[in-house]
Parts: C-alpha cells; structure tokens; sequence
C-alpha cells in the first residue's frame, strides 16, 4: 500500500491540536477526513473551520475531506463511518481528538464553583472517543493493520485545571490499553499519546500581544504538527504492535524518530521538565 492511499480520520480537527495533526497527516499525502462542528468562525479571539483545515490538508499534498459532525451524536458519527466505508472502504489511522474545553474550567476556580456543563467532557472527549473506535474498527480489521490514537496530556497524572479536565485525560489513557487487548490478534495498535503544552492559533496571538510577559512560551511549546508527524512515524514502526497499549509522550518519541518541530526545535518531555510520566498498565488480563 502506498502512503498516499492511506487514510486517516481525525477527529475534533477545526482548530487547535487536530487542524495541526491533520495538517501534518495531509503533507504526508494522507486523505484526511477532518471532523468537528465549525463551519464559520466564531470570531476574532477564536478562528477555524473544518471546510479551512481540509483546505490545508489538501494545499499540503494530502487529500482533505471535511465532515460536520457533532460527536455527541451518535447517528452523525455512524453517519461518517458508512461515508468514509462507502467512499474508502477502510481506515488507517484514527485519531480521537474531539473534545469539549469549557472557558469555566480553565480557570482558577474550585470545581463546585463551575457549571455542571463543564463535565460534558466526559461525553465528548470519553464517550465520543470510545464511539468513533467501535464505528472505525470493522473498517481495520480486515487490513490485519491499523493505528488508533488518543490525545491527551499529562493531566491524567497530575493536578491540571480540576477534574473536568484531568478525568478524561486518564480516561483515554486506561481506554488506549484495554482496547489493544482486543486489538491485538487483528494487528491494530491502539495508544495514547500525551502533547505537551500547544502552539496553537490562539496561543501564537497570545505571545504576539505581549512577547515580553509570555514569549518564554516559546521555548518549551510545541505545534500540534509535530504530534501529527510523530503519529505517521509510528504508524509506519515496524514495532508498533510492541508500543500498543501504552501511553506514551509526544516529545520523546519525536526524539526517537528524529523529528524536529518547526524552527529545528526539539520540545522537552514533561518528563524531563517536571519528572511527570504516564503510568504503566499491568499485563494481567481478566476475561
């Protein structure tokens, strides 16, 4: 199979984290099928489209394919895994990006003092990530071949934000390893893959308009393509199936594949910054 067959589906990729990743995926001429809710922009502070990061998956030698889908419907993601069948017949790699971050939760307040709104996470980013692994699978198995990604962060292991964010967090890296126990006789790998902290649109505004108070961002930051080219090399591992199951960190494995992010950085580990790791599953297994 040639790498510009290959097809990759990912999933929350109007901005941020999954624009980046599928924008990666498509300059390693991947068809991309990009999902997510943004048609429009929502304004100045906040931009991005689905229909705009299919545009740069294709501008980057990829095949783009932009597909609204609310990940909190189920029929909508059943919806883009009969599309991606009929017009692909199969899927690569799935990455599990879609989540919901509420402003509520990113700030400084205790928990309590929240809406119950922020807990959608755990729908969409848990529950959704477990849905578009089910629907995706059937679409693998007959490969004997395949790569299912999780994002997520070191959150799952430390104090980040409260536990609207840190639960799902955790949630996707225990999902990860006990879906490649199921995986594994079909030679699908299934792992999570923590980013460190993003260069995103919004973040680069933030730096530009006050360089002096948060350029230091910039020495540690990473741009959410280097988890996208970090995802095509492992997909491309002839050890992959060794990695399944783990959570693994982003930074470190670019290291080991000899990726370098833009401007020949070589982002640090949160390892090697704070002494954060993920944990290790045990191998018993119970059936």
């Amino acid at each position: 199979m040639s790498d510009s067959a290959l097809v990759a589906v990912v999933t929350g990729a109007s901005r941020g984290a999954g624009a980046g990743i599928a924008h990666a995926l498509g300059r390693h001429g991947a068809t991309v099928y990009v999902t997510g809710r943004s048609e429009k922009r929502d304004g100045p502070a906040v931009s991005g489209t689905i229909d705009e990061t299919a545009e740069m998956v294709t501008a980057a030698g990829g095949t783009g394919i932009a597909v609204r889908v609310d990940h909190s419907d189920d029929e909508q993601v059943e919806s883009l895994f009969a599309r991606v069948a009929d017009e692909q017949g199969r899927v690569d790699i799935l990455v599990n990006n879609a989540a919901i971050i509420r402003d509520e939760m990113m700030g400084r307040t205790k928990f309590w003092e929240e809406p119950l709104s922020v807990v959608d996470t755990l729908d969409v980013g848990v529950r959704s990530s477990y849905v578009a692994t089910v629907l995706a699978a059937p679409l693998m198995i007959p490969q004997q071949r395949g790569l299912v990604v999780f994002t997520s962060s070191s959150g799952a292991v430390h104090y980040a934000f409260g536990p609207a964010y840190g639960v799902p967090k955790a949630a996707v890296d225990k999902m990860a390893a006990d879906m490649a126990v199921d995986f594994k006789e079909f030679g699908i790998a299934s792992l999570s893959l923590w980013m460190g902290s993003l260069l995103t649109d919004r973040v680069r505004k933030i730096i530009a308009s006050k360089p002096e108070k948060f350029g230091h961002i910039l020495e540690t930051a990473e741009t959410p393509e280097l988890t996208g080219h970090v995802i095509w090399a492992l997909y491309h591992d002839p050890a992959l199936m060794e990695l399944s199951g783990q959570t693994l960190i982003g930074a470190e494995l670019a290291v080991n594949y000899g990726i370098k992010d833009e401007d020949d950085r070589q982002p640090p580990s949160y390892r090697d910054l704070f002494g954060v790791h993920p944990h290790s599953q045990y191998p018993h297994v119970m059936r």
